[in-house]
């Protein structure tokens, strides 16, 4: 039994109408870690209406539930539920983002070309990409167990490159945007789990972005390169951008 299956049996026990009340009392909160196992249990087994209730509660921890429950029902087929994620995606607190990463990561778990297709929808012609959006797409990709192909781990790291070309084109007013600096500082940490996956692929992106005048982006390859997941996959090619991203800019 884990901590995940149990929640799942303690909800299930309960009268529908204990839920919130149950979900309220082990959300872990205030405190520094929200109850993940409990919002991924409550995502297995609530009923659409509870999942649609939690998703638009002003209560963060209800809300993240919510999110993560809706990632079920977009695998069910469930209308509108990707529009509503996509609604969360761009919500001011930041649990509720870190549910529809897990929510995306429900779909790549169930069907991971209907993942690659959503990620397509979301992020758009890369022009007028949404930070909080292009967010929530790196952050539900760029999980290892999802990226176990060359064809899934060369899809991620294409689509960060695209990611990472709108940050590299952000106007100055976006790029002081709190939305722009979540957006950053989540690339800071994505290229590391998708080029480990595929790293000829990936070092090769990360060799032409080290060449950037673009402040934002050498800073999210100097991110990156402090992961140890990174330097496992390839030691001389970190060695090699370290130096680059010494150099200025070409």
């Amino acid at each position: 039994m884990t901590k995940r299956s149990d929640y799942r049996a303690a909800l299930e026990s309960l009268p529908p109408g204990q839920w919130l009340a149950y979900l309220d009392a082990e959300s872990g909160l205030p405190g520094p870690r929200g109850n993940i196992e409990l919002a991924e249990a409550f995502a297995d087994v609530a009923d659409s209406t509870l999942i649609t209730l939690c998703a638009q509660s002003p209560d963060e921890y209800r809300a993240m539930c919510g999110a993560v429950g809706l990632g079920r029902l977009l695998v069910e087929g469930r209308p509108g539920s990707a529009e509503s994620l996509r609604d969360l995606a761009g919500d001011h607190r930041w649990r509720v983002r870190e549910g529809v990463a897990m929510a995306l990561q429900r779909l790549g778990d169930a069907d991971m070309p209907a993942l690659w297709h959503l990620a397509a929808e979301w992020l758009g012609d890369g022009h007028v990409m949404q930070p909080l959006v292009a967010r929530a797409v790196a952050a539900g990709i760029c999980e290892p167990r999802l990226l176990r192909t060359p064809e899934d781990a060369g899809r991620a790291v294409d689509v960060l490159d695209k990611i990472t070309a709108a940050i590299a084109g952000a106007d100055p007013g976006l790029r002081r945007s709190e939305e722009f600096r979540v957006l950053r500082q989540g690339l800071g940490y994505c290229w590391s789990v998708a080029v480990a996956a595929a790293p000829d692929k990936g070092f090769g992106y990360l060799e032409k972005w080290a060449g950037s005048v673009g402040k934002d982006v050498r800073w999210i390859l100097r991110e990156n390169l402090k992961k140890a997941r990174l330097a496992r996959a390839d030691q001389a090619a970190c060695e090699r951008l370290a130096a680059r991203l010494e150099e200025p800019g070409e």
